[in-house]
C-alpha cells in the first residue's frame, strides 16, 4: 500500500524525478513511465521469465545490480526476500527507487556503488541480479569475474541486450593456429565493440550474441541452468571462474 495516499501528489512527486526508464506502479493509478518507448518496461520483460526465479524468497538475501528505479528490487521484496540491496553509479536512478520503495511500502537499502567495487560489500547474496547493465560497461568479463568471486552464493540472474544469430552450437576446446574459418561462423561467440554510440546512447558499449553471452557466462564461474527469455541466463556458482585470482 503507498504511504502517499493522494494519487495528484503522487503523481507529482514522481514527475519532479523524471525521466523514469523503469514504469513502476506506485499505487492509485500512478505509473512513473506510462508513455515508455518499449511500453509497460521492464514489466513486459519481466514477465517472461519471473517463472524461473523462485516465487517464494523468505529469508533469502538479494543483490540487484544497476537497479535503476528499482523495479527488480521490488519484485524481489514482493516475494518476501528478507534483506534486498540494490546498488547504482546514478544517483538520479537511485533517488527515484528510494521514491519508489517508500511510496509503495517497501524497505529496500539502496546504495551508490559499482560493480567493479563489489568486494567491498565483504558479503555473499543468495540471489544476485545482474539485468540490463553488461553492455553497458567498458570492461564486462571483468564485471562477471568480480561478481562470480565476491556476492554470488548461489543463483545468478543475467539479461543483456543481444544481437546477431540467436543459435549456439557446440565447439572443440582448441583450435589449429591455421583455423580460421571457425570465426566466420555466425554462431561464433561475438562480442561486438560500439565506438560512438547505439540507439543513442554512449554507453552502449559491447552487443553480444547469445552463444557469446552464453560463453561469459561459463567462463566467470557460473552453470547455466535455464534461459527462460532469449536475453535472460539463470545461473548457479559452479566450478572457479577462468579469471580467478586476477580479481
Amino acid at each position: 500500500m503507498s504511504r502517499q495516499k493522494h494519487p495528484a501528489t503522487l503523481r507529482v512527486a514522481a514527475a519532479a524525478l523524471g525521466p523514469w526508464f523503469h514504469n513502476i506502479d506506485l499505487g492509485g493509478g500512478v505509473m512513473t513511465a506510462p508513455d515508455h518507448f518499449l511500453g509497460d518496461y521492464p514489466a513486459v520483460k519481466w514477465r517472461r521469465f519471473a517463472d524461473a526465479i523462485p516465487a517464494d524468497l523468505t529469508g533469502r538475501t538479494v543483490l540487484d545490480i544497476g537497479c535503476n528505479a528499482g523495479f527488480y528490487a521490488l519484485q524481489m521484496k514482493a516475494r518476501g526476500a528478507s534483506r534486498v540491496l540494490g546498488i547504482d553509479v546514478d544517483v538520479d536512478y537511485l533517488r527515484q527507487a528510494r521514491f519508489a520503495a517508500d511510496a509503495i511500502g517497501e524497505e529496500i537499502e539502496f546504495m551508490e556503488m559499482s560493480v567493479y567495487d563489489v568486494a567491498a560489500l565483504r558479503e555473499q547474496f543468495d540471489v544476485v541480479l545482474f539485468l540490463g547493465v553488461l553492455y553497458h560497461l567498458r570492461h564486462p568479463l571483468l564485471a562477471l569475474d568480480l561478481i562470480r568471486e565476491h556476492v554470488v552464493r548461489d543463483l545468478f540472474v543475467c539479461q543483456s541486450m543481444q544481437r546477431g544469430d540467436a543459435r549456439e552450437e557446440p565447439l572443440e576446446q582448441d583450435y589449429l593456429f591455421s583455423e580460421t574459418a571457425v570465426f566466420e561462423r555466425p554462431t561464433f561467440p561475438r562480442l561486438s565493440f560500439i565506438e560512438h554510440r547505439y540507439a543513442g546512447d554512449p554507453t552502449n558499449w559491447w552487443v553480444p550474441n547469445r552463444a557469446c553471452t552464453a560463453a561469459m557466462l561459463r567462463s566467470a564461474g557460473f552453470r547455466i541452468d535455464a534461459n527462460p527469455e532469449e536475453e535472460v541466463f539463470v545461473c548457479r556458482a559452479a566450478q572457479t571462474s577462468a579469471g580467478a585470482g586476477a580479481v
